[in-house]
């Protein structure tokens, strides 16, 4: 696990990153506001630490480096406004295989926890990042 870091869970920031994905959903409005469910994407631009991000880095070269896929599991209630979620990052696997234009693909699982002020799972947020042994090959 990554050091952790603090999220701060604001009113005014899930009314904007509603507005920046085009919801108008009435529930990502007002005092008591819950947080879309890919709103936790962000705590990885804005709350994380340097330390905490060299997992999510996770060593794999970033100029060949795509985002595969990601994934949200919630344990109850979404995160809503007032909340400070306290989050860690791990390499949840790592592997590799062969592409299928030559070359290794190297695939990096990463799992952010995210814990409420009781220490209680919250949600998980699981990210792949896969690298790719070359450059595409134009033409």
């Amino acid at each position: 696990m990554s050091p952790t870091y603090e999220m701060r869970i604001e009113q005014g920031k899930i009314a904007e990153f509603a507005r920046a994905t085009m919801s108008d959903h009435p529930d990502f409005a007002g005092e008591n506001a819950v947080a879309p469910p890919t709103f936790l994407t962000t705590s990885g631009f804005f709350w994380q630490t340097d330390e905490s991000k060299a997992v999510a880095a996770h060593g794999l070269d970033r100029a060949r480096t795509l985002h595969a896929q990601q994934e949200y599991i919630f344990h109850g209630e979404p995160p809503h406004a007032g909340q400070v979620l306290t989050a860690s990052a791990r390499i949840a696997d790592r592997y590799e295989k062969v592409g299928k234009r030559g070359g290794t693909l190297t695939f990096v699982v990463v799992v952010t926890e995210y814990r409420d002020e009781q220490g209680n799972l919250v949600a998980e947020q699981r990210s792949t990042a896969v690298e790719t042994a070359h450059a595409p090959k134009a033409g």
